[in-house]
């Protein structure tokens, strides 16, 4: 139940456009409304509060100390909310929706592209999709699951393992000037590309073949492993980046492989969910695909 003092959608509505136009007419103009029911819903609002959100000089409203305090937060509101009706509208009818928090990179260069086929699989389903690189809280967030790097579940939730993490070294055929292979010594003298959440990858990579990684990091340094990729293939550097980011830029010669070796990443990719999502049919319908499309 909605407590007394909580103001309507309208009288907000109201006290926000008399706010930013400064008049009651002037606002009913641009609410479509009435003048007379713009003043009524900013009196309500006031009554409501116990406080004068305006003064009134000579036919014009000026906010009130207390008036500029609730401006600063009413408009969010208005804009958070009519963020979310957006965002239900764009559902579009469908009766089941998957709200999912993946890593970025994954998301854009991995799962999306898969999704396609998951249609056939079930046409009515639709996805909402964000990136996420912190570990994410379900009763907060709202999502029905995550895909992260290792266990980060919370109390309540639950973790299937979906692969291994692979990192592999790549660069532009043109960077490589004809060369196919490269020991870790010549790559430790070419520019190595920087990942700025993963930072010590170059040194778990030169540190595993035994040499002396103090003196290589160098190199742009890009946020998101789909910027390390690009700048790859730019020709800006060579990347450290998980095999499976990388499959479609490898598959079209855009990157070759310039070492033989591999880096096995310390946690895996996994699926984390609420227990709530268990009881979802659309959910457990989308896991067991993701874990039949992974097997294969």
């Amino acid at each position: 139940m909605r407590e007394g003092y909580i103001p309507t959608i309208t009288e907000l509505q109201a006290f926000s456009a008399c706010a930013r136009l400064g008049a009651t007419t002037r606002a009913a103009l641009a609410l479509s409304l009435t003048q007379s029911a713009v003043s009524r819903s900013v009196g309500t609002l006031e009554e409501r509060l116990g406080v004068r959100l305006f003064h009134r000089v000579k036919q014009r409203l000026i906010l009130s100390d207390a008036g500029r305090a609730l401006h600063r937060d009413v408009d969010r509101l208005l804009k958070d909310l009519q963020q979310a009706a957006m965002t239900v509208m764009a559902f579009g009818g469908h009766a089941d929706v998957l709200r999912l928090a993946v890593l970025p990179t994954l998301g854009s260069t991995w799962l999306v592209p898969r999704l396609a086929a998951y249609r056939s699989v079930a046409p009515n389903m639709t996805f909402d999709i964000s990136a996420r690189l912190d570990v994410v809280d379900f009763e907060i967030d709202g999502f029905d699951a995550a895909i992260q790097r290792g266990d980060h579940r919370v109390p309540g939730s639950h973790v299937d393992v979906l692969m291994q993490e692979q990192l592999v070294v790549l660069a532009a055929p043109s960077l490589l000037a004809g060369r196919s292979i490269l020991a870790d010594e010549e790559l430790s003298n070419m520019p190595l590309l920087q990942q700025s959440t993963r930072p010590t990858l170059w040194l778990d990579w030169f540190r595993d073949a035994g040499l002396d990684s103090r003196t290589i990091l160098r190199g742009a340094r890009l946020e998101h492993f789909d910027m390390v990729v690009n700048a790859a293939i730019a020709g800006l550097g060579v990347a450290l980046v998980p095999e499976v980011v990388a499959r479609a830029a490898l598959a079209a010669g855009h990157l070759v492989l310039a070492s033989e070796r591999r880096l096995i990443g310390d946690q895996p990719y996994t699926l984390i969910y609420p227990h709530r999502s268990q009881q979802r049919e659309a959910f457990m319908q989308f896991r067991d695909w993701l874990l039949k499309e992974i097997a294969e």
